[in-house]
């Protein structure tokens, strides 16, 4: 995961001539190329972006569960009296015909 680079903050200070000049192994790099709070800064953004991802995924896992919930509801409350007999409106071919006598 070292090897994945992430877009600096946005802002006035320069931070993509700063990212640029950690690429280019300024004069606090270490021997792996990447200084200790480099590799946190990135495991931190990392985690940040795995949360956010998470919390898209419940988002929208809540809203089918809940869009279900309320299209089960409207078709519960606009059912007949037909609907109490069994297969109402079903297409299915000619039920009858599996009856042997």
């Amino acid at each position: 995961m070292l090897g994945m680079r992430f877009l600096g903050k946005f802002g006035c200070c320069g931070g993509s001539a700063k990212a640029a000049g950690e690429a280019s192994g300024g004069p606090d790099a270490n021997v792996a190329g990447v200084s200790g709070e480099q590799v946190e800064l990135d495991e931190s953004h990392f985690l940040k972006t795995i949360g956010w991802v998470s919390a898209a995924l419940g988002a929208v896992a809540l809203g089918l569960i809940v869009g279900r919930e309320i299209r089960q509801r409207y078709k519960f409350n606009r059912r007949t009296p037909y609907d109490l007999y069994a297969h109402s409106g079903d297409e299915l071919p000619d039920v009858d015909s599996g009856v042997g006598i």
